[in-house]
């Protein structure tokens, strides 16, 4: 689906929760800038917080990324988002969003991982036409009786159960449909617990076996660089 690509077991990430803390601010502090400090008017920054509080991410560490985001904490650095594309092994296709406040560092460091992992880093284009650009909306309701009529109501074109969080279901729909969707949830009785656009692939890859895992190896190594915030690929 249009879900950014996780690791099988979320362990790693809970073990390394000074670098997940590092991502989560990246993204308090974007959302701040692009919509103001304040979350109740601010969708991104709400949820981002959200995100950040469920893994207990201390309260320092969300409003010193707040207020270097609106301009109150001015260290100088400045964060921005980039897509960089390509080919892992096997053909593969990859988006890799990154928050970085370094562009040159960041770029090299993933050329590297696709070379080290015998894939190329290509130019724009070179593997987002794999991909269509989509909504998510991840919501919560305890007393869901029909989901699939829900996302018909609301204008989505698919739905689907979360197989690890219960209650906890995943609609997508067209691009522009992202707030259109999400207020009509929200309308339904749904907990809107993340909104975003995505991107899901127009064809899978199938692998097995050791080209399954290098695909693997491959994808572990960009969710580990501190710059990624999101991978999307092509790998069923």
């Amino acid at each position: 689906m249009g879900k950014g690509w996780k690791k099988a077991s979320m362990l790693d990430a809970s073990q390394k929760k000074g670098k997940l803390f590092t991502k989560l601010a990246k993204e308090i502090y974007i959302a701040t800038k692009m919509g103001g400090p304040d979350p109740d008017g601010n969708p991104r920054l709400k949820m981002a917080i959200r995100a950040a509080m469920d893994v207990s991410c201390p309260k320092n560490t969300i409003e010193r990324a707040i207020k270097k985001g609106s301009g109150q904490a001015d260290d100088g650095e400045v964060i921005e988002e980039i897509l960089y594309e390509g080919q892992g092994p096997h053909n593969v296709g990859v988006l890799v969003e990154c928050q970085t406040d370094n562009r040159n560092r960041t770029v090299s460091e993933v050329r590297n991982i696709f070379k080290k992992h015998k894939g190329q880093m290509g130019d724009k284009g070179s593997a987002s036409w794999m991909f269509d650009p989509i909504c998510l909306i991840e919501a919560i309701k305890s007393d869901v009786t029909d989901a699939e009529e829900d996302a018909i109501e609301v204008g989505a074109n698919e739905v689907e159960a979360d197989e690890e969080a219960a209650n906890t279901y995943s609609f997508y729909g067209d691009a522009e449909e992202l707030d259109n969707i999400k207020t009509a949830l929200t309308e339904r009785g749904w907990d809107v617990a993340k909104a975003e656009l995505s991107y899901k692939p127009k064809n899978y890859t199938e692998l097995e076996g050791e080209m399954r895992d290098e695909v693997i190896q491959f994808l572990e190594a960009l969710d580990d660089n501190d710059d990624t915030s999101k991978l999307f690929t092509t790998l069923s």
